[in-house]
């Protein structure tokens, strides 16, 4: 192989790696282990981990919910959790199904017409539905985000933004309500900005007003996108796809998915029928053969690295199959009344512990609806939070660290497995 290359030894082949670099690389490997041996020394790793408890109140974008068991033990079957792209149909109708029951859903959840075979998680969703936007307004270099979009998201559409071409972001301020500052939107929306993008519930869990800043954006010819982190709200909200919104992105963690130090996740991403060939991944679609029989099939795969390459609609390589199924399975077994009782469920959680805090020195400094998050300023929010850790709380988190103007703000979430001895005992050490 050397030889056909060009090259005397391996090492030439890595030349253009920096010396200094190569210096730094090499490998200290300690001599093989046997199998019990490496089983003793995962196990002494694994003793030092703290596990999670009822008592954490941390959301921000991964959210705890209760999970039935048999959605792990539908994953487990083995047609399922080693398949990969359904390239031949013939012979992967299980889980072309198990896609387009999960498109279904999603398109229903959503409110939208079409949706893709999934994405990687909701931040790159979000990213690909800006690309999208850039392409259906090709001439327009312009993006707005919403300040109160999840940090995270905004900085994963930088990233993409790096490598996809010259276009300028820039964010839209919030109000003291938390919602994007409509007054700002509509005095900067023009002929160069070709989307608008909000989170819905935002990053405070503040429920935005779509429809306004949809009508605001269409006014203009601007494409408006959603972005929802916690899709557990979808069974209570109304749908972006019902308040205007072109592009539909979600993160389906909260659906079927355990939150495993922040991964997987599973993106939605959804749009309406006369859009989707500019939409990305692929999509999968239900046929029927001459004799009538009914049959599943990748419909669009708008990747196609292997031919178009550099001119592909999107680089996604596979969609999240394992993932995707486990919120099918989920979403179906919650069906449409389990999963608006979930919503309420949480919602009403989250409103208690705000009214409990609300006379114990705790202001809500944002006016608007929220679902199941909410932020509260204390000045001495600090020293709260470490007092609530000391106790095995985790009292949310610091808003402080993405937004210098919310210091002494805290962002605390509760749903549905918060325990109502959990709930008192973080009410009472904040108060």
């Amino acid at each position: 192989m050397l030889e056909i290359v060009g090259v005397e030894d391996v090492a030439a082949l890595f030349a253009d790696v920096p010396s200094a670099l190569r210096e730094r690389a090499g490998l200290d490997l300690a001599p093989g282990l046997s199998e019990i041996e490496v089983r003793r020394q995962l196990e002494t790793l694994a003793s030092r981990n703290t596990a999670a408890t009822q008592h954490c109140f941390m959301g921000a974008g991964a959210y705890p919910h209760f999970i039935p068991a048999v959605v792990d033990q539908i994953l487990q079957r083995a047609e399922f959790y080693s398949a990969y792209t359904p390239y031949q149909p013939e012979v992967s109708q299980g889980t072309l199904q198990a896609i387009f029951e999960f498109q279904t859903l999603v398109a229903m959840l959503l409110g939208m017409e079409v949706a893709n075979a999934s994405m990687y998680d909701g931040a790159s969703a979000t990213a690909e539905a800006v690309l999208m936007a850039l392409r259906m307004r090709n001439k327009r270099p312009r993006v707005l985000l919403s300040r109160g979009l999840h940090p995270q998201y905004r900085e994963t559409i930088r990233t993409y933004a790096t490598g996809a071409g010259s276009f300028e972001l820039v964010e839209i301020p919030f109000d003291s309500s938390g919602r994007t500052d409509l007054a700002w939107l509509k005095n900067h929306l023009d002929d160069q900005v070709a989307a608008v993008v909000l989170g819905y519930p935002n990053f405070f869990g503040v429920i935005e007003d779509l429809g306004a800043a949809a009508e605001l954006a269409h006014a203009n010819d601007s494409v408006v996108i959603s972005a929802t982190t916690e899709a557990a709200a979808l069974g209570l909200l109304k749908p972006p796809g019902q308040q205007g919104v072109d592009i539909a992105v979600a993160e389906g963690q909260s659906l079927g998915i355990p939150m495993s130090y922040g991964g997987p996740g599973v993106g939605l991403f959804a749009t309406r029928n006369e859009l989707v060939r500019m939409m990305p991944g692929r999509l999968v679609g239900e046929a029927y053969d001459g004799a009538g029989r009914r049959g599943y099939v990748l419909t669009l795969a708008t990747r196609e690295q292997h031919i178009r390459r550099e001119k592909a609609t999107s680089n996604i390589c596979t969609n999240q199959g394992l993932m995707a199924l486990a919120l099918t399975v989920h979403v179906s077994l919650l069906g449409k009344n389990g999963i608006r009782r979930l919503a309420v469920a949480n919602t009403t959680a989250a409103h208690d512990v705000a009214h409990r805090l609300a006379g114990k020195g705790w202001i809500a400094p944002f006016s608007a609806p929220f679902f199941n998050e909410v932020v509260l300023r204390r000045d001495d929010a600090a020293a709260k939070w470490q007092a609530a850790r000391a106790k095995g709380i985790l009292a949310g988190i610091a808003l402080e660290r993405w937004y210098p103007d919310l210091r002494d703000c805290l962002l605390l979430c509760v749903t549905e497995v918060h325990s109502a001895a959990a709930i008192d005992a973080l009410t009472e050490e904040l108060a």
